[in-house]
């Protein structure tokens, strides 16, 4: 996607077609904000993680597994394949950061009433009252940050990306997913059975010192959700 460019200030907007648009409106202005929305998500995701990184430091917790407990406090306990869809990522590197976050003491597995071979995660109290924490500080920075948004404001922005990510899901996997079942994970589930038990112990003892942190940054086979 190529940006357009001007050699004195800014130029009018131009459809795919090259053709001149009203700025205000019209098809042609329309994609080229649309555009401009695509340009911004993976800065501002990488952005977003070196934040977030910098509130971890000294937790032994990286962003990914920030991102993972802040599902299971959203969602509720998942298992590792719910996580991996609602996160948007392969499965392999969510369960890393599943048995990390369960050395730490921040999760742990529990039985599965809908699927005996893969059972589900769920935040430790502990788990809970470290994201509580780090929430807390994060909707202070917010609030501080980004009080000239209204909650209209903020609404169109989650409208807008949730059709992105619907239209971009069916150009990656050549189809869409019903509306019905877009934002139920227990739908999704029944068509993909889960058969990946998580390989961390059911039971946590004494917190140990933190292990060295696997990394955040998505090998070839692990994208990052869009």
């Amino acid at each position: 996607m190529s940006t357009i460019e001007g050699s004195s200030g800014p130029r009018e907007p131009r459809g795919r077609t090259g053709h001149h648009v009203d700025a205000d409106g019209g098809p042609g202005a329309t994609e080229d904000l649309l555009y401009d929305v695509i340009r911004r998500l993976w800065p501002l995701h990488r952005t977003i993680v070196r934040a977030v990184e910098r509130e971890l430091e000294g937790t032994g917790m990286t962003a990914g597994e920030h991102a993972l407990l802040d599902a299971l406090r959203a969602q509720g306990p998942r298992t590792v394949p719910q996580l991996a869809r609602s996160l948007g990522l392969d499965r392999q590197p969510v369960q890393r950061w599943v048995n990390h976050a369960a050395e730490l003491g921040l999760v742990v597995t529990a039985p599965n009433p809908e699927h005996r071979r893969s059972s589900l995660i769920r935040l430790t109290d502990e788990g809970a009252e470290v994201m509580r924490g780090i929430q807390d500080a994060e909707a202070a920075e917010l609030r501080r940050g980004l009080a000239d948004l209204s909650s209209g404001e903020v609404r169109t922005a989650l409208r807008v990306l949730d059709r992105l990510g619907e239209e971009f899901r069916h150009l990656a996997d050549g189809s869409r997913v019903p509306s019905e079942e877009s934002g139920n994970p227990e739908k999704r589930d029944a068509a993909a059975p889960d058969a990946t038990p998580a390989a961390i112990p059911p039971t946590i003892g004494h917190r140990p010192p933190a292990p060295t942190r696997p990394t955040d940054h998505p090998s070839p086979t692990e994208r990052p959700a869009q």
